[in-house]
């Protein structure tokens, strides 16, 4: 990782979907056939019943602020104050990300706010899904 940037991921066959689904402004997750359980983070089985018939799907990009706290140190690729939050989608499953485009402040950040994805492009094969405050 260059000094400065932030860290990226590193996709593999389970999770290229998922990267693939970011780069193209969709967020995917997955879904059991067998248990109809969505979920996160991407895997070839269902971590409810273990079954791997297991399909992926286009999420709305919905969700809601579960937990958050605000960081005040530097960290390479970030700068502070930065929200790092757990994010419970419309689907059910929760997701760690970044809130942006709001005042990183316990004010702006209320818990249970609702929130809608936001794309931020690292390189050529990475976009992070972010979350900011959803338009009405």
């Amino acid at each position: 990782m260059p000094e400065g940037q932030r860290a990226r991921p590193q996709p593999t066959p389970e999770t290229m979907h998922f990267w693939e689904g970011t780069r193209a402004g969709e967020l995917r997750l997955q879904r059991c056939a067998s248990c109809g359980k969505a979920y996160f983070p991407p895997r070839p089985f269902c971590p409810a019943c273990a079954s791997r018939d297991v399909s992926v799907f286009r999420a709305s990009g919905r969700g809601r602020l579960f937990s958050y706290i605000i960081h005040h140190r530097p960290v390479p690729g970030f700068t502070p104050p930065y929200a790092i939050a757990v994010v419970e989608l419309d689907e059910g499953p929760r997701l760690m990300t970044n809130i942006v485009d709001c005042p990183q402040t316990p004010e702006a950040l209320q818990l249970d706010m609702p929130l809608e994805v936001a794309f931020e492009r690292l390189d050529d094969e990475i976009t992070l899904p972010l979350f900011r405050p959803a338009k009405a």
